[in-house]
C-alpha cells in the first residue's frame, strides 16, 4: 500500500481554503504582501549600485528600502498568521508552515539589516549589510513562491462567492456559475 503525500489528497478538506482575513472579498495578505516584497528584493540592487557608484544616495535608498521594507512585512506577516491560525484549511498545509518560517526568517534578516545600518548607512553596507540584503532577497524570492504555490496551485486565499448575500448592499458581483474564483 503506498502512502499519499498529504497535499495532493482528494481529502476534501485541503481543497482550497476560504480567506477570513478580507475585504469586499479580497484577502488582506495578498494585497499587503507587495510593498514589503518590492522594498526588502530592492534592497539588493541599492545596495549593488553604492558599491558600483559610491553615491551615497543608494546608502540611504537601502536604509529607507529595508525600513519600510520591514514594517510592511510585519503588518503582512501579521494578517498571514491570523489567517494561517484561523483557517484550518491553510493551517493542515506543510506549505502554509514553510512559507511562515520563511517570511520570519525573511524579517529577521530584514530588521537585523536596517538596524546595523541605523548610524552608518554607507559603512554598513561592505561587507555585512550586502550579505544580509542577498540572504533577504533569497528568502523573498522562497517566500514568495511559496506563497503564489498556496494560492495559485493549492487554492488557499479563495472567496467563496456561495457565502455571499447578493442583496447586501457593498458586495461584490458574482462571477457566473463558478462557485468560487481565485484571488
Amino acid at each position: 500500500m503506498t502512502q499519499q503525500d498529504p497535499e495532493q489528497s482528494p481529502d476534501p478538506q485541503l481543497e482550497g481554503a476560504v480567506s477570513r482575513m478580507a475585504v469586499a472579498g479580497h484577502p488582506l495578505h495578498p494585497m499587503t504582501v507587495t510593498f514589503p516584497i518590492a522594498f526588502l528584493m530592492a534592497a539588493l540592487p541599492s545596495d549593488l549600485a553604492f558599491v558600483l557608484l559610491g553615491d551615497p544616495f543608494w546608502a540611504r535608498m537601502s536604509l529607507w528600502l529595508l525600513g519600510a521594507g520591514t514594517f510592511m512585512g510585519v503588518v503582512a506577516g501579521t494578517v498571514g498568521t491570523i489567517e494561517l491560525l484561523w483557517v484550518g484549511g491553510i493551517r493542515r498545509r506543510v506549505t502554509s508552515w514553510s512559507h511562515f518560517v520563511m517570511a520570519v526568517m525573511l524579517l529577521a534578516v530584514g530588521f537585523a539589516n536596517w538596524m546595523l545600518r541605523l548610524d552608518d548607512a554607507a559603512g554598513a553596507i561592505l561587507p555585512w549589510g550586502l550579505y544580509l540584503s542577498a540572504v533577504g532577497a533569497a528568502l523573498t524570492a522562497i517566500a514568495g513562491w511559496l506563497g503564489a504555490k498556496l494560492v495559485f496551485h493549492h487554492q488557499l486565499g479563495i472567496w467563496e462567492e456561495n457565502e455571499l448575500d447578493p442583496n447586501t448592499p457593498g458586495q461584490p458581483p458574482r462571477a457566473g456559475p463558478v462557485g468560487h474564483r481565485r484571488c
